[in-house]
């Protein structure tokens, strides 16, 4: 009888883990109400300071092979894919910091072990082979911080997803696009879905799918208090916001 009580127990602990609440994911770090630039170290700091269970930033590859901190293809009018860090290191965020470098971003970010580092690795606007570049510069660089089990790698580009899967059987990838099913993302080895919060609600079977499959869920970018509440009700794993503050309110009553 203790026996069986015992793996009862064990089972609903596994249960009651998987059906944790929703989680939050600071969409470029949190830096529309505190202020500070996006995809800013400050902006990770305050993430980190809201407790937040992740930190999106945005990573994209110079023209020398240096990984940087950025979202568009280009900062303050300066191309990145044709122009060198060392000119680009001369732009300055709006706070006074200094473009960062994807690892000086993801050394303070794992000085501490409770808020993880979602990494999207950005398509290279000069092709494949750029893309795949920063995909490996960038797996490379987060093994050698010891900080594969804190991070989760992101992308739009299939195939950069398929190449870190190549490399590395285990690390965490999330795929951003809108043009394959859960199914076809499970076969192969691609076990987390992020998708646009449209995506999902124009294909209600996706969550579902995923789940039997016990997929990751997250969508993105979801920022008013209905669809906020919409996914929690849905029980996704992860809503990506830039309003961190109010998702925490919701989730919190």
């Amino acid at each position: 009888m203790k026996k069986i009580l015992s793996t009862l127990f064990i089972l609903s602990m596994i249960t009651l883990s998987y059906a944790q609440k929703t989680q939050i994911v600071a969409h470029r770090g949190a830096w529309k109400n505190t202020e500070v630039p996006q995809n800013s170290i400050a902006a990770l700091e305050e993430a980190i300071k809201g407790k937040y269970w992740g930190s999106e930033f945005d990573v994209c590859l110079t023209k020398d092979d240096v990984l940087i901190v950025n979202h568009d293809n280009d900062f303050n009018g300066v191309d990145v894919a044709t122009t060198d860090y060392k000119t680009l290191s001369q732009q300055k965020l709006s706070n006074g910091e200094k473009l960062p470098t994807a690892e000086e971003y993801m050394r303070v970010g794992i000085k501490q072990k409770k808020t993880k580092m979602v990494y999207e690795i950005k398509s290279s606007k000069l092709g494949l082979e750029r893309t795949l570049k920063a995909a490996e510069l960038s797996y490379n660089l987060v093994r050698d911080l010891k900080a594969l089990n804190q991070t989760v790698f992101i992308a739009f580009s299939y195939d950069a997803c398929l190449h870190l899967r190549k490399l590395d059987k285990k690390v965490k990838i999330q795929y951003l696009g809108s043009d394959k099913t859960p199914q076809e993302l499970f076969n192969n080895g691609i076990y987390g879905i992020d998708f646009n919060f449209k995506v999902f609600k124009n294909n209600p079977s996706y969550i579902k799918e995923a789940k039997s499959k016990k997929m990751e869920i997250n969508v993105w970018t979801v920022n008013d208090k209905e669809s906020m509440e919409y996914f929690i009700n849905e029980k996704v794993d992860f809503i990506t916001t830039d309003e961190p503050e109010l998702l925490k309110q919701i989730l919190t009553k």
